[in-house]
């Protein structure tokens, strides 16, 4: 069953962050849709947090990928695929080793790489209202 949150002010953003993670205790892969600037980065920053990152979270867009380790000694994988011109480019760089080793993998863009995206994957969907003042977080 699909749970939607609306969001008007980015300080609600913890709440729908801990929310997901809570929600799929047992899923590691999010995979976050939505159009350019609908705050995937941000909504990403947030769940760090609430996972305890304590490296400083960006967008890896010309990376691809960031590694951010958390204060527990876990590690959390933010991916950006905007850049990417084809799937195999994930391939290249291992990407096995981030979707199977156990660590949450946050990726912007899954669209990209559909192919590749374990059937456990929670999709996220970050939709922006037309007057661009409420997003609404579908998962």
């Amino acid at each position: 069953m699909a749970e939607i949150y609306t969001c008007y002010n980015p300080d609600e953003l913890p709440a729908i962050a801990a929310r997901l993670v809570e929600f799929q205790n047992d899923k590691r892969i999010f995979a976050f849709h939505g159009e350019m600037g609908a705050g995937k980065t941000t909504f990403i920053k947030s769940i760090c947090t609430f996972l305890d990152v304590t490296d400083t979270v960006s967008s890896p867009t010309f990376a691809i990928v960031n590694e951010y380790l958390t204060s527990g000694s876990g590690t959390v994988y933010h991916f950006d695929l905007y850049r990417i011109k084809s799937w195999t480019e994930l391939l290249e760089i291992g990407y096995e080793d981030y979707f199977f080793s156990g660590n949450y993998c946050l990726l912007e863009w899954p669209e990209k790489i559909v192919n590749l995206l374990p059937e456990e994957t929670v999709h996220v969907t970050i939709a922006v209202s037309p007057d661009g003042n409420m997003r609404t977080i579908t998962f």
